[in-house]
């Protein structure tokens, strides 16, 4: 039995490989049927996200129930399967969509999904303090392209426009920060604004990096960042540098036509500015000519590029082979909440107390019920008719002492030398049921026994006088009986 064993163990090789299983194709291996109407998905912060309680919660948010089931494919990703084509629709075209406040990566199932599958997310981006000599849709698609890649635009310069912002939708690159405003310089020396962006239903992300991918915590960005600069201080020391790479080397046909930064990666889509095709065709563009034509030929690339240098529709589609961004005049279409996490200010004064939020102001006077006059005259009078219009009812916001949380403290204010202090209202002193009703019976006990106390003893009463009004009727009060006295004399 030992040698047969041994035998066996002789002839096993270290060096065998496992060869790869061939999946047959055959319909009944294959579940691309059931999958045509799902959507497949992923968890961008896998710390706060669970996958086995969303596949739970996510149709009872959307409100589907039994119109959809969850399938958990890894820690990571998640498909749910419709049971109609709308409710799939619905839930693609909302937009961002989270869980446990963080986002989701969602998109439409496709069989052989793409290298960048699940990498970005279509959101509605609120931009404001967008120049007023620069309001028309090229201007605001370029603003776009700074912080992702700009799908549609809604704008209508035939009506009139309440909202202070304009709303673009774009493809963003999760992998990438959050721009919440960016500097831009006019042109002909008209000075700098800066660009604000406002991201629909994205609500939280990491304090300091501006990622969906992890809270401030955990964060591998600013370790990264802190670890380059140490080597970078490192090598600076040392009087080495880094050599960088070269996109477009001597041997290139492009050589001397176009720059390295022309083809360099775009740091938004981590995808290259000019199209791989594109350069290829640029390449044999020039291969086919010779002499004085190959040269004319380098000056028509570089004339294209600089014309297309200030057009940002026309690099995506020219340069990026993407589709141009669509022009719409929905002003509400598809719009979410701004999620802002910033503590809310308070401001104080020695004279007065101004409330940040009427809406609370508001509800609070309704629900008192009553006017109290809080301010006295002198320069806050304009403030003092404003608050006796909403009750003079306040709502402050105070911080502790650690400064960690706030505290909501409704009632009414006057100002004093000292700052504003809290008015307490008077409260009536009002004995209880019981005791009222026992003084009750305690006084008329004592009038019973007084006016007992005056009829026992001698003393004289003055005689009242008594008016009668006879009655139209006269009733016997008893039942009378006349004595007999014997027969009439008559």
């Amino acid at each position: 039995m030992s040698s047969s064993i041994d035998r066996a163990l002789m002839a096993m090789s270290l060096e065998e490989e496992d060869e790869p299983f061939n999946m047959p194709d055959l319909p009944e291996y294959c579940s691309c049927e059931n999958n045509v109407l799902s959507i497949i998905g992923r968890v961008l912060n896998p710390d706060r996200q669970k996958v086995a309680n969303l596949i739970l919660d996510m149709p009872r948010k959307w409100q589907l129930y039994d119109r959809v089931r969850g399938i958990a494919l890894s820690k990571e990703k998640f498909q749910f399967i419709f049971k109609f084509e709308q409710d799939l629709e619905a839930i693609v075209e909302k937009g961002v969509h989270t869980y446990n406040e963080w986002s989701l990566a969602i998109e439409r199932w496709v069989e052989h999904p793409p290298p960048d599958y699940l990498q970005h997310i279509m959101v509605w981006v609120q931009m404001r303090n967008i120049p007023v000599n620069h309001y028309n849709v090229p201007a605001i698609t370029w603003l776009g392209e700074l912080v992702g890649h700009v799908k549609e635009v809604v704008l209508d310069t035939t009506k009139s426009q309440r909202q202070d912002f304009v709303r673009v939708k774009m493809k963003f690159d999760v992998s990438k920060p959050l721009q919440r405003a960016k500097v831009v310089n006019l042109p002909k020396n008209a000075g700098s604004v800066t660009i604000l962006y406002d991201f629909e239903r994205v609500q939280k992300r990491c304090f300091s990096c501006q990622r969906l991918t992890h809270d401030h915590l955990a964060c591998p960005v600013a370790m990264k960042r802190k670890f380059l600069k140490e080597q970078e201080d490192k090598l600076q020391s040392l009087g080495e540098v880094l050599p960088k790479k070269k996109l477009i080397v001597e041997s290139d046909p492009l050589f001397g036509i176009i720059e390295d930064h022309q083809v360099d990666i775009c740091p938004l889509s981590g995808k290259p500015k000019i199209d791989k095709s594109v350069v290829d065709g640029m390449r044999q563009y020039l291969q086919m000519a010779e002499g004085a034509e190959r040269l004319a030929r380098g000056e028509r690339i570089k004339a294209s590029l600089e014309v297309l240098k200030n057009d940002p529709i026309g690099q995506k589609i020219m340069l990026r082979l993407e589709e141009a961004p669509i022009v719409s005049a929905d002003i509400n279409k598809g719009k979410g909440i701004v999620f802002n996490y910033e503590r809310p200010k308070v401001v104080r004064s020695s004279g007065d107390l101004m409330c940040l939020s009427s809406g609370k102001l508001l509800g609070t006077a309704i629900r008192v019920g009553h006017s109290v006059q809080i301010f006295d005259e002198g320069p806050n009078a304009k403030s003092k008719g404003a608050f006796e219009r909403l009750g003079g009812v306040c709502e402050e916001v105070v911080e502790d002492s650690q400064g960690s949380s706030t505290v909501n403290r409704t009632g009414i204010f006057q100002a004093s030398s000292s700052g504003t202090t809290l008015i307490k209202k008077y409260k009536r002193k009002r004995p209880s049921k019981a005791q009222r009703q026992k003084a009750i019976l305690k006084s008329k006990e004592s009038s019973e026994r007084k006016v007992n106390t005056e009829e026992g003893s001698g003393s004289k009463r003055k005689a009242e006088d008594k008016v009668t009004t006879p009655s139209k009727v006269v009733k016997r009060t008893s039942n009378e009986v006349v004595p007999s006295e014997g027969p009439s004399n008559h």
